[in-house]
């Protein structure tokens, strides 16, 4: 493959400003990728997405073919032969295209058509796959938390009051039994104790009550995150700070979010272990327009431009644990209960955001896409005035 420095992408702008054609304006408007693919494969056109998809400017693009930018074999080459053989439209769909100068993985949907006023000519548009998949991940999640919240419920009464009660009777027989004994009712005392712990926390999922909001600003409370975790747990890691100042803030509760922060960055010093001399975890906030939501309980569609990442270099997550990574009771912890991550993504959720994870090894991420705050929310949600 070709390879050349990503420069500045004057063509569509340049466009604009000379006065740009309708059908270019309408082209450049859309969010997904378009190419035009010449009779000998060559890149004759492409619009501002296809620009930022392949990082590469539009002029550079017209020196590449099309099987210069795809993986070798890749099934796209062989829908452009299809659709000119044919001369009608083929789809294809979750189809990767992801090469080892492109990072990350890139599913991608493909609609390809032929360009009948330019014989031999094909406008292949790219659709990419994540935020679909994240749509579907998050509603995956919430169903959870609402299954949770069932069993948290039914737990705490089913549950706690008869432990109760074992516990109680375990400390009447410590005080007449031998010491062999005595181990083994302090023994039943523990693990009471231990289940009750355990249910205490699930019962977080079940607060129905409504949460005090206010206007927040994100980076107080990743300061905040990352003072606590360098007292403590990631005092051997470094931290790298990649901050948007002029982010606006976002309406939700202070504690709550420190404690989604906290244990994103928590989880992020455990995978990179306590004897690592080059553990990283990078904290980085941006705007990201483009990403729209359904509220929960609500018809309204809201944006989703405000995105706050966690990112460690540690050996990242299994393959098979990715798709249930926010599912209660799922964690490769020996010790760990498996609701944290399932709590993080309810506590989001709420706030009318989502969280994904992204991982391959030594570059996992955790993203959360929130609304930003417009000064009407809190009316709307019940949230608190800015004191």
């Amino acid at each position: 493959m070709k390879s050349a420095p990503f420069e500045a992408r004057p063509h569509w702008s340049g466009q604009a400003a000379l006065g740009m054609s309708s059908a270019e304006a309408v082209l450049n408007s859309l969010p997904h990728s378009v190419v035009v693919v010449g009779p000998d494969g060559e890149i004759t056109d492409a619009n501002t997405a296809a620009e930022h998809f392949f990082d590469i400017s539009a002029p550079l693009l017209r020196r590449y073919k099309l099987r210069d930018l795809v993986p070798f074999g890749s099934p796209v080459l062989a829908l452009v032969e299809q659709v000119r053989g044919r001369g009608a439209a083929v789809n294809e769909y979750k189809v990767d295209l992801a090469t080892p100068r492109m990072s990350g993985e890139r599913i991608v949907d493909l609609h390809v058509a032929p360009v009948p006023e330019q014989p031999g000519h094909v406008v292949v548009m790219l659709q990419l796959r994540s935020i679909a998949d994240k749509m579907d991940r998050q509603l995956t999640h919430r169903g959870a938390a609402r299954s949770v919240t069932a069993l948290a419920a039914m737990l705490a009464h089913e549950i706690k009051n008869p432990l109760s009660g074992i516990r109680g009777a375990a400390q009447l027989l410590e005080q007449s039994a031998s010491d062999d004994d005595r181990t083994l009712t302090r023994l039943i005392c523990d693990e009471a104790d231990r289940i009750v712990k355990l249910v205490d926390r699930m019962e977080v999922f079940a607060d129905k009550r409504p949460v005090d909001r206010e206007p927040v600003n994100i980076h107080v409370v990743l300061e905040h995150v990352k003072r606590l975790a360098q007292s403590g747990f990631a005092r051997h890691i470094r931290f790298v700070e990649d901050y948007d100042p002029s982010l606006p803030a976002i309406l939700g509760n202070r504690d709550q979010l420190i404690q989604v922060f906290l244990n994103l960055v928590k989880n992020a010093a455990e995978a990179i272990g306590p004897t690592a001399t080059d553990g990283e975890i990078h904290l980085t906030t941006a705007f990201r327009p483009g990403v729209r939501l359904s509220l929960p309980g609500s018809k309204t569609r809201v944006s989703l431009p405000l995105e706050f990442c966690v990112k460690d270099n540690g050996p990242g997550v299994p393959e098979d644990l990715r798709p249930h990574l926010f599912e209660p009771f799922m964690t490769t912890k020996p010790t760990g209960s498996g609701l944290g991550l399932a709590l993080v993504a309810k506590i989001i959720g709420d706030h009318g955001g989502i969280v994904e994870c992204e991982s391959q090894p030594r570059r996992t991420s955790f993203s959360v896409l929130m609304p930003m705050y417009t000064g009407d929310d809190a009316a709307d949600r019940g949230g608190g005035a800015p004191s």
